[in-house]
């Protein structure tokens, strides 16, 4: 099969079922808002805010918080993006007239890198912060263009800002720039954590699983445009649909397995669609393993019932004892975190695994 057919899974995005919430971040862009997204990883809420940035015609830039390990970290990447998306020449002069006593510019070809100078202390750290948290704004000003600051993970920075001195000062920063549009992205236990959401208020958009009846009309196109077409003599949709449930990640993993095995007639069997699923919990075998290493023993056993046995009461007495679960505030405390890391959904849906390869590769796992 020639490379050219392949389709991009993820341009479409805001178009599958996920219209309104693409317009409306589009409209809180447009106004230079600030917003919060919630949903389960592989839900599309990276790809949604970078095309209605793209829509508004925004400078993106991007930090991933979980590779931000200490203040000193997210001060370095911060500044990457920053030096990835503006022209060299603005951030010299600002180097010059302001920061240069704490930051060095790189050049590597027609951009560079904005670098610490060195390790700080606690206070000189936390000047280089202030000074270039408020950079963005002024880059922004400069060029007369919006920008859209993209923190992924964002509640990651918790683990080493215990005081929330950092956070509190982001957020300050959110209510107070009027060029730079703020997006913090997590999942959906973020929308509880934050009593003080009034003082500097965030438009909260929710990703919630897709509909089956629009997965089933998105993988039919992304499949036809690749030549391909499920059997309908079969029940290769179902069974697609039933492994995906929603999940937009899951579906375009499932997706690409299933282009490489191209039948002469194009059609896509039952027996395809099965070979498909086993082939990728194979190869996700491994990070899957791994991520339940991580995991505090009560959240493992709390996940392994709630993918052989799925129930919307978790804390009723009947499903504790037919599975020893602790009772009380350690049945809650693994379901907060395991809600946190983005492995569940809340009671809106469920307690349900949030990805359903995981709770395709559990069940496997101990049957």
């Amino acid at each position: 099969m020639a490379n050219s057919k392949r389709v991009n899974l993820s341009t479409p995005l805001e178009l599958i079922g996920r219209s309104a919430e693409f317009q409306r971040i589009v409209e809180v862009l447009a106004r230079d808002g600030d917003l919060l997204i919630v949903g389960v990883p592989g839900s599309g809420r990276r790809t949604l805010v970078r095309g209605a940035a793209q829509e508004v015609g925004a400078i993106v830039l991007d930090v991933d918080c979980i590779r931000a390990t200490d203040g000193q970290r997210f001060l370095q990447l911060l500044a990457e993006a920053i030096a990835q998306n503006f022209e060299p020449v603005l951030i010299r002069e600002w180097l010059a007239k302001t920061a240069g006593e704490f930051f060095a510019f790189y050049s590597e070809g027609n951009s560079g890198k904005l670098k610490p100078l060195r390790s700080f202390n606690q206070k000189q750290l936390w000047q280089a912060f202030e000074m270039l948290i408020a950079l963005p704004q002024k880059l922004a000003e400069d060029i007369d263009k919006q920008v859209v600051l993209i923190l992924q993970s964002f509640p990651h920075i918790r683990s080493w800002d215990r005081n929330g001195l950092w956070e509190t000062t982001l957020r300050q920063e959110i209510n107070q720039q009027n060029r730079v549009s703020y997006v913090l992205i997590a999942t959906i236990a973020e929308i509880s954590n934050h009593p003080e959401e009034n003082e500097y208020p965030l438009e909260i958009v929710q990703l919630p699983p897709l509909a089956r009846d629009v997965m089933a009309v998105w993988a039919r196109e992304m499949l036809h445009a690749d030549g391909l077409t499920f059997d309908v003599r079969s029940l290769a949709l179902q069974l697609f649909l039933d492994a995906v449930q929603g999940h937009i990640g899951d579906a375009m993993s499932l997706i690409r397995r299933l282009q490489t095995l191209r039948r002469p007639d194009g059609l896509i069997t039952e027996q395809k669609v099965q070979i498909a699923i086993e082939g990728l919990l194979k190869d996700l075998s491994i990070i899957f393993e791994s991520l339940l290493m991580l995991l505090p023993a009560s959240q493992v056993h709390l996940l392994e019932c709630l993918a052989i046995d799925p129930t919307d009461k978790p804390q009723s007495r009947e499903y504790i004892q037919k599975h020893g679960l602790s009772r009380g505030g350690s049945l809650q405390g693994a379901l907060l975190g395991l809600q946190h890391k983005g492995l569940i959904y809340g009671s809106e849906q469920g307690y349900r695994l949030a990805l359903p390869l995981l709770a395709l590769w559990l069940c496997q796992r101990l049957s």
